[in-house]
């Protein structure tokens, strides 16, 4: 059962994560070779100040 975190900004649609989550499931049916009933998808959103990049703020 693939478990897919998906960490992100906050701000995007539902229907933006709706799409993106198809896309993401799809995926994983085509090349995991497993059922889209197996396949979940979570979103982690943090705002923007709470992300890093080689020790400095994006």
């Amino acid at each position: 059962m693939p478990l897919i975190l998906v960490s992100l900004y906050p701000g995007r649609t539902k229907e933006q994560k709706d799409e993106f989550a198809k896309a993401v499931t799809d995926a994983a049916v085509s090349i995991l070779k497993t059922k889209a009933e197996h396949v979940i998808v979570v979103y982690d959103e943090n705002p923007k100040e709470n992300w890093f990049q080689a020790g400095k703020q994006l």
